[in-house]
């Protein structure tokens, strides 16, 4: 140490945590808080000022800079590029990017977050300008007939041979960034199209940026070199945004000291590596924290355990869970903020669940999150007015004791924990849920049974642990891994408190709490690696003639990575390591993994395409041994390491541990006599029986009962948790329901369907499944009602129960081992490339007949072609459903436990024996896709199992019901007050501001309470066909009938939509307009009646063709029901269906529009709305792989209609043909336009174009087959969404309403208006 000083440091977001080696050896840790502007100006210069001067008598004053002579290293991580990512408070800077592409970045992968919400709130772009340069480069394609004599052949980066279509425009882009200069910007982002493997561009563009002085200039081909410019633009972006204020941060962080030339000032980086100051960037500084907890975790737990670990880091606004086996698992991208960013950095899993987070009860269910009370005002306790949080229902427990607090509280900082504002708080949440359960109990005519404080509290509490262990179970369960084989480190401030009672839920035995555990993060910090990142792009295949390129590329990147670490001091061979990775990823798939090899002296080929199929084996449970391996990147992680002693712990003593005091703390059951102990009292191998509380400086650590905690030979704590908390089944069991119980076993469910679509996705082979996400799985009662269905793709959500229950009415004989396969219409699918794969669920050894499944479980994914007239099996003039392709009613894929290929072989051939129709085109990809669909149900049936084992099957039965009336309750809820509202106000409206000419479009039938409220609505597809609608509400009870009586005769088209689509449009209206987070399942729809007439575009008879009615009437048929309640204006309308191809290729795509404005919100531009929500294919890999070059995707300005509040801007996409090929267009909205509400002006219709290479332009209309030739470009223009208010004064018609009534007045108005036909 060199009598020197060591600090290794973690600025949170709330606390900044110090651990330090003083001279010889003795260590000090310190916790102060991050922001305390009165006291000093920065945390970390504070922590290490005091430490210095507490331990070398150094300067105690603010004033006086810090000696740094007296520090050996200062090692941090920070959270300041993640607030002010998160806070929107980076740098001014601009986007460079290829000319065509302005509007890339805000259309992102076109998917919205949250698909309930119609108000779609998507976090904005971080540049505050876009400069388009005039360039563009070609990969060079053999398949291309394009006249290629203009164009400049050049050398890739990698050696792949491209095109320089169009140089870099040098004056124009000079008098642009001029432009840009003189508005006060001074950080650029460059990110051109294929720079990832041609840099000399974007290298142009950095040299002309210099010349006009920009300060900072971030390039994709240098922030991260890898394939797809979506995701590297994006962080290119935020490196250009954070990279100015990291800078000015460590500036104004070095001012405080003196004498710094000797000390090394190293930065953790999201990747778990250190990094010298100088090199520390904003895209690579996201996860700094975090990253130092994990590493903190890997080398101190792992190092004593025989097990895998989970990490579990609980802090005051959410929690970090992370995995560790071995070595540091890196991902390449994530997203934070709303902004995807492609770099390395730990796979940590974050979800929104710490102390912090608010609690209440809504609806009979208790939430915990996603909002936090954060640092101010804090809980309730923290004496500034914050609201109920879990921190104050641990104190209400007694789990966390005042007196063991310091007095840091209130406005001035000096005062202990009110426990008293803790206990007021949640007086009023047990008011809140007694309320609700006197009202339930009345209905049903049963006693009450009050719930007291506590048991409120301690309901809170079992409902964060089961949502913090979701996201543990989707670590592990949903990657191949059993969760009960792993131990469970805890850190963090509150993570103790909860760590026995998840790792119990999880099935894990143990728990390990270091002895810093409250500063792991820090301690972390001083126990990581230096570390040098060297990648670039690769492009070729894995094997024997690629070698020796691989090798010379390893060699020349580690010859960089060791020069910076020879740099940074590490000049002796052995504590520098190089670890050689390949990108690798399986021929026409999206998804890679990382490989590494030991071999140093030469590159194996089939070595690596071993490692590579053993992970992806683990991973997604099969491999394609015929399929080339592609290398998308090299890299090289170089890392030196500094070996930091850990103090030693105190000597072992002999006598049994000493309790501090004894309190009373509340667990399930009631209240136990807890013991508390002092961790400083404490020394290796004392044992501890729970229940007790230890007390750390820096954390409380709770012992639950029956569980016993251990201080081992390092001083930390390890607990064998015991066994499982005692359940009362019969009680829960009863009609009568437990809300806390109902709240858990709504996680439970849901987390069963969210599991199985990871299973889904990882197993399944086609980019539709596994990359567009065009899939969805769920949990079925034992009547083929839904029970829950993850939120995945909104025409499945209400369909696949009709499709469950079509196979209990046909009466179909199920036994253990069975699966059906269904997608036919009247059978309950959609259309017939949706295959639903549907799996009873039976009782482990119910063998016999008589035996009924108890659940059933379904996955349903739109596979790629299965036949029919046209490649990918969306035909755009088919007329019957056999020109559709392969159907199933109720096909047995599986037969007890036999997969029965050679049968569905046949039925995949068989619609070839149809005129001008084709078998399946790919019925190895339809294989394995089932397999996944099987897969996914299996997952499912087993974690229904281990849920009946855990909890008895009457009891899950009984809550599976519960969850659905809970549901259904929501609904009425809704739906009486909406028709409540309208009667209250509808005499004002229509008879009073509307007069006569309104009078007719909401039908108010006397004014009676308990008369029904009728909504009409109507709305046309393009061929005119009307779908029309009245809804009648019983204000009283919440009864609804859907009446589409009156809608147009089903089609000689394939827009006719089988009746699971109304049912699919009307539960997702109905979830979107109850606006909170409620269980999706069949209750939504007890509540409804539907009407519709036989013979209809609605109820088509079975030969009919339906591809369309899937992906277009289900649009109308929402913009219909949105219409009838007046909830938004009409988006798009539209998923804008393209599929491309030949006999050797098929593509398909769905593409975004505007959304729809609404009473308080504009409407979101280039986004994908309503049934459906798939992600597009990023531009690179786009022509990458298929003959097309898409020449421009931006925003169609000014097509969302005007309001008071716009509709949202659809996009205008144009593709150029490399070679002959045939389009097929499955469209909507190309003649009549989405409309506006209360006076907003219509969204633009779409526009389909193709531009013949002879120069004519042919409108396409909104449904064509057509063969293209080379340099043919179409162009697709898709639709805005309506606008919202016109001509209205808002303020003075609604100034009589209350804010809640200005959504209803809106209705009203629109419906007087527009509805009347």
């Amino acid at each position: 140490m060199k009598g020197k000083f060591c600090f290794a440091i973690d600025r949170g977001g709330t606390f900044t945590d110090v651990y330090c080696i003083c001279p010889g050896g003795k260590v000090r840790t310190l916790k102060l808080l991050s922001v305390d502007p009165t006291n000093y100006k920065d945390a970390p210069t504070e922590g290490i000022r005091r430490i210095l001067h507490q331990e070398a008598g150094g300067p105690n004053s603010q004033d006086s800079p810090v000696n740094g002579s007296l520090i050996e290293w200062i090692r941090m991580g920070t959270t300041v590029a993640t607030n002010a990512l998160l806070e929107r408070k980076g740098e001014r800077c601009a986007l460079v990017i290829t000319k065509g592409f302005k509007d890339l970045l805000h259309i992102g992968n076109q998917a919205r977050p949250k698909i309930f919400d119609l108000e779609i709130k998507i976090p904005g772009v971080l540049y505050d300008a876009v400069v388009e340069v005039d360039e563009r480069v070609v990969l060079q394609d053999d398949r291309c007939c394009l006249d290629k004599r203009s164009w400049s052949e050049e050398t890739g980066n990698n050696g792949e041979l491209c095109y320089v279509r169009k140089p870099v425009d040098v004056d124009t882009l000079r008098k642009r960034l001029e432009e840009l200069k003189r508005r006060g910007i001074n950080s650029l982002a460059v990110a051109l199209m294929h720079s990832y493997m041609y840099k000399a561009h974007e290298q142009l563009v950095k040299r002309i940026a210099v010349e006009v002085g920009f300060e900072s200039i971030s390039l994709s081909s240098e922030v991260m070199a890898m394939v797809r410019i979506v995701p590297r633009a994006y962080t290119a972006c935020v490196d250009a945004y954070l990279t100015p204020l990291i800078t000015r941060y460590v500036s104004n962080f070095i001012s405080g000291f003196k004498n710094l030339e000797n000390t090394s000032i190293l930065f953790m980086q999201s990747d778990g590596g250190l990094t010298p100051v100088s090199e520390f960037t904003g895209s690579r500084a996201i996860l700094s924290g975090p990253a130092g907890g994990v590493v903190g975790y890997a080398y101190t737990t792992h190092a004593t355990s025989n097990r895998p670990i989970i990490g579990f880091d609980m802090g005051g606004t959410s929690t970090d869970v992370s995995r560790y086996a071995g070595q540091l698992d890196h991902i390449f991208e994530s997203v934070t903020g709303g902004v995807t960013i492609q770099a390395p950095q730990l796979d940590i899993v974050t979800v929104a669940a710490g102390g912090g987070s608010v609690l209440s009860f809504v609806a009979g269910l208790f939430h915990v999150g996603p909002e936090s009370a954060g640092a101010h005002p804090g809980p309730a306790c923290y004496r500034k007015g914050g609201p109920l949080t879990i921190t104050d229902a641990n104190l209400v427990l007694g789990r966390l004791l005042p007196q063991y607090f310091p007095c840091i509280f209130g406005p001035e900082e000096n005062e202990s924990l009110n426990i008293e504002a803790s206990r007021y708080k949640m007086t009023e949440a047990m008011n809140a849920v007694n309320e609700f359960r006197r009202g339930e109990a009345a209905r049903e005519g049963r006693p009450f049974e009050p719930m007291t404080v506590e048991e409120v509290a301690m309901g809170f509490v079992r409902v964060a642990n089961e949502t913090m262990s979701r996201p543990i179970r989707n670590l592990t369960q949903a990657r191949g891994y059993d969760t009960r084989d792993h131990e469970l480190a805890c850190f963090g401030g509150a993570g103790a408190q909860h760590a026995c009672s998840v790792a119990r839920a999880l099935g894990m035995s143990r728990v390990h709490v270091h002895k810093y555990a409250g500063i792991l993060s820090a301690f972390g910090m001083a126990l990581a690696d230096v570390v040098e990142e060297a990648q670039e792009f690769c492009g070729r295949d894995l094997d024997s003639g690629s070698e020796e390129y691989i090798l010379r590329r390893f060699e020349y990147l580690e010859s960089n990575a060791g020069e910076k670490l020879k740099q940074h001091g590490f000049r002796d061979a052995d504590s520098i390591k190089f670890v050689r990775y390949l990108h690798l990823r399986y021929e026409g798939t999206d998804y890679g993994l990382m490989c590494q090899q030991e071999k140093r002296d030469s590159v194996d080929a089939a070595g690596f395409r071993k490692e590579f199929e053993r992970k992806y084996l683990q991973e997604f449970g099969f491999i394609m041994s015929e399929r080339r391996v592609i290398v998308d990147d090299i890299r090289v992680r170089g890392t030196g390491h500094v070996y930091v002693q850990e103090a030693k712990p105190g000597p072992r003593v002999a006598d049994a541990p000493k309790a501090d005091s004894v309190v009373q703390v509340y667990f399930v059951g009631g209240y136990r006599s807890t013991k508390v102990y002092l961790m400083k009292d404490l020394s290796p191998e004392h044992t501890i029986q729970g229940p007790a509380i230890v007390i750390d400086d820096l954390c409380t650590i709770l012992v639950d009962p029956d569980s016993v905690a251990n201080i081992t030979s390092s001083g930390d704590i390890q607990i064998d948790v015991g066994s499982r908390e005692p359940v009362d089944s019969k009680k829960i069991a009863q009609d009568s329901v437990d809300p806390i119980q109902l709240s858990i076993f709504s996680h439970r469910f849901m987390s069963i369907a969210e599991q199985m679509g990871r299973v889904l996705q990882r197993t399944a082979i086609s980019t539709n499944i596994k990359e567009r996400l065009d899939f969805s799985c769920a949990l079925f009662g034992p009547d083929g009602g839904l029970v829950s269905n993850a939120p995945h793709i909104p025409v499945h959500l209400g369909s696949m129960q009709h499709a469950v229950q079509y196979q209990l009415q046909s009466g179909t004989p199920l036994l253990d081992g069975d699966v059906i396969l269904s997608n036919h219409p009247s059978a309950g699918g959609t259309h017939l490339p949706d295959l639903t794969v549907i799996t009873p669920v039976f009782r482990p050894n119910a063998s016999t007949s008589t035996e009924k499944p108890v659940f059933y479980v379904a996955s349903r994914g739109h596979h790629a072609d299965i036949g029919g007239s046209r490649p990918g099996s969306m035909p755009p003039d088919s007329r019957t459903i056999h020109e559709e392709g392969a159907s199933f009613k109720a096909f047995k894929i599986v037969s007890s436990g036999k997969f029965n290929e050679d049968e569905l072989r046949k039925e995949f051939a068989k619609p070839g024996e149809h005129p001008g129709c084709s078998g399946t085109r790919n019925i190895v990809d339809n294989l394995a896709d089932l397999k996944a669909q099987i897969a996914a149900n299996r997952k499912g049936i087993l974690l229904v199992n281990e849920l009946i084992d855990h909890y008895g099957l009457p009891m899950v039965q009984s809550y599976m019901r519960h969850i659905q009336k809970n549901a259904e309750l929501a609904v009425r809820d809704l739906l009486k007050a909406r028709a409540k509202t309208m009667q209250s106000a509808s005499a004002s409206f229509l008879d009073g501001e509307l007069g006569d000419e309104g009078a007719g479009a909401v039908v108010h039938r006397g004014g009676v309470v308990d008369r029904p409220v009728q909504l009409t609505a109507v709305d046309s597809m393009d061929d005119g066909t009307k779908i029309r609608l009245c809804v009648s509400i019983s204000p009283k009870s919440g009864d609804a009938v859907f009446d589409f009586t009156g809608t147009g005769h089903q089609v000689w088209g394939n827009c006719n939509a089988p009746p699971a689509i109304t049912y699919s449009a009307i539960i997702y209206c109905l979830r979107c307009m109850v606006a909170r987070d409620i269980p999706l399942n069949q209750g939504c729809l007890n509540s409804v009646r539907v009407i519709l007439p036989a013979g209809s575009i609605l109820k088509p008879r079975e030969d009919a063709a339906v591809v369309g009615g899937n992906v277009l009437t289900s649009q109308r048929l929402v913009d219909v029901i949105f219409k009838a309640f007046g909830a938004c204006a009409a988006s798009q309308g539209c998923t804008n269906n393209l599929t491309f191809g030949d006999e050797t290729f098929g593509y398909y795509e769905t593409i975004a529009g505007g959304s729809g404005a609404g009473p308080h919100w504009h409407g979101r531009s280039g986004v994908h709305t309503h049934m459906t929500n798939t992600r597009i294919t990023d531009p690179e890999i786009l022509e990458r792989r298929y003959p097309v070059i898409l020449e421009a995707f931006y925003l169609r300005e000014g097509s969302g209609g005007k309001g008071r509040y716009n509709g949202g801007d659809g996009v205008q996409r144009f593709l150029r043909f490399r070679r002959p090929m045939d389009v097929s267009l499955l469209t909507e909205r190309r003649v009549f336009q989405p409309y506006g509400m209360f006076g907003g002006c219509d969204g633009q219709s779409g526009l389909n174009l193709l531009h013949r290479m002879d120069g004519d332009y042919i409108n396409l209309g909104s449904k064509a087959y057509v063969r293209v030739a080379p340099s043919d470009v179409l162009e697709i223009h898709t639709p805005g969404g309506g606008g919202w208010g016109g001509n209205y004064n808002d303020e003075e018609d609604e100034g009589c309403l209350l804010d809640e009534d200005i959504e209803t007045a809106a209705s009203l108005k629109a419906q007087a208006l527009q509805n009347a036909d």
